[in-house]
């Protein structure tokens, strides 16, 4: 049996599980994928080279216990689909993981997200900010948070690193594919959701991704539990984003919209997605910055590509302006100071 370290990756076909694959692929890690259809799966996947695909569901834990055996890495990038019934299906499938964890001797990667955080916290975000959120699913996500840590003193380890809004290549459901622009269009204009004078943080998938596996490379020296903030793009003003859209679009006249809120006011009673894009409307109201001092006393850096070159790479990926057929290659660059 080769002796290559295996990692378990649940949610491959979503942002950071897909990312966080290929860069573990490229470390060369063996990476197994766990779907309920995995023919399906693999076709969304066909840019990964060489995964192992195992049948199986999250919520169910002999399914993922069975996947996780031998593996010394278990990505839990699941997500309920939709954003639907997140306690009935976020915290069992978080609970198959554990087990499987428990079993197999594997480190669990959780990716953190803002949604933990109230306005008490804000603007700056440090590893031990108060988590007392205003929402629901924010609460869900302290909840989870809390499970992982407590597992931890039974003998599951846990990676968490914390990271604002996704964008990248292969981002999936984010604001930057769902509010800022609309995927398979030429760039006619760019929407906003917040206040244009009020910071926003984003994070580019492939950096993210490069920071995980550079930390899991660490292993060794990580404690039971730890959790890291990732700094990834702060914008001041958020606007900024809107700006690197038009120059990627080489339009600097490209307009910039509000954001239709009223409408999803309106329609929240019979649309779940935009009853959960409101109960986050917080987040663009004030500015909120994760400070990455304590990753980056660890790695030295924090893996960094320009802004308007991830943007730009997101925007080909998306089908809204053209360019060289070069996805893969957009990998993050180094930054000269973070």
């Amino acid at each position: 049996m080769s002796d290559r370290r295996m990692a378990l990756v649940i949610g491959i076909t979503g942002g950071i599980g897909g990312e966080l694959a290929a860069a573990l692929l490229r470390r060369g890690w063996r990476v197994r994928a766990l779907a309920r259809r995995p023919r399906e799966a693999a076709r969304r996947a066909a840019w990964l080279p060489g995964i192992e695909w195992i049948e199986g569901d999250a919520m169910r834990p002999v399914d993922v216990a069975a996947a996780a055996e031998g593996v010394h890495l278990i990505v839990h990038g699941a997500n309920p689909r939709g954003y639907r019934n997140w306690r009935g299906l976020a915290l069992p499938m978080l609970e198959s993981t554990i087990a499987a964890a428990k079993s197999s001797g594997a480190r669990i990667f959780f990716p953190g997200t803002i949604y933990n955080f109230g306005p008490d916290a804000f603007p700056v975000l440090t590893e031990p900010s108060p988590q007392r959120p205003p929402t629901r699913k924010g609460a869900i996500r302290v909840e989870m948070e809390a499970r992982l840590q407590a597992a931890s003193s039974e003998g599951v380890r846990t990676l968490i690193v914390r990271a604002g809004d996704f964008f990248g290549p292969r981002a999936g459901n984010s604001w930057f594919a769902q509010g800022l622009v609309k995927p398979g269009n030429p760039l006619r204009s760019v929407t906003y959701p917040g206040p244009r004078d009020v910071g926003h943080a984003w994070a580019y998938l492939p950096d993210l991704a490069e920071t995980v596996a550079r930390l899991l490379e660490r292993d060794a020296e990580l404690s039971a539990f730890e959790v890291f903030h990732f700094r990834g793009h702060w914008l001041e003003p958020g606007v900024e984003i809107a700006d690197a859209i038009r120059r990627a679009a080489g339009n600097s006249r490209l307009p910039i919209r509000r954001f239709p809120w009223p409408v999803l006011y309106m329609a929240a009673p019979f649309v779940t997605l935009f009853r959960e894009m409101l109960e986050m409307r917080y987040l663009w109201r004030e500015p909120l910055r994760l400070d990455n001092a304590r990753l980056v006393a660890f790695l030295g850096k924090e893996p960094h590509t320009p802004l308007d070159l991830a943007v730009r790479t997101t925007l080909m990926s998306l089908g809204c302006i053209t360019g060289p057929n070069d996805l893969h290659g957009a990998q993050c660059v180094e930054p000269t100071v973070r």
